[in-house]
């Protein structure tokens, strides 16, 4: 459980560096890139304890998908949020698919 709690917190960090620059178009490109580059720390200082401690328990694939399928979570919540964006129908199936690769690659 610790893995999921440290790479949905390293993910926020990651989208928020990666998107979040989005809300400041008319601020200079260089200021925005130094920001997002200070926030991606934070997403290593917790993605990369998360796949360590991971690595304990699964294989690295494993981890691989799994930090995908959170990754687009804390994505749609934060594209919410932040831009208003809804859900749509194809992106509840793309999701779904997601979730099935997750099944699969645990081997349920």
């Amino acid at each position: 459980m610790k893995t999921v709690i440290l790479l949905v917190i390293s993910n926020i960090f990651m989208t928020l560096a990666w998107y979040g620059h989005l809300k400041y178009k008319s601020k200079p490109l260089v200021w925005v890139i130094m920001i997002s580059w200070a926030i991606a720390l934070f997403e290593y200082i917790f993605q990369v304890p998360a796949n360590r401690l991971g690595s304990q328990t699964f294989t690295v694939t494993q981890l691989k998908i799994m930090q995908e399928c959170i990754t687009l979570v804390v994505f749609m919540v934060i594209a919410y949020l932040m831009f208003g964006e809804t859900l749509k129908w194809n992106n509840l199936v793309s999701c779904a698919l997601i979730v099935g690769a997750v099944f699969f690659s645990f081997g349920f």
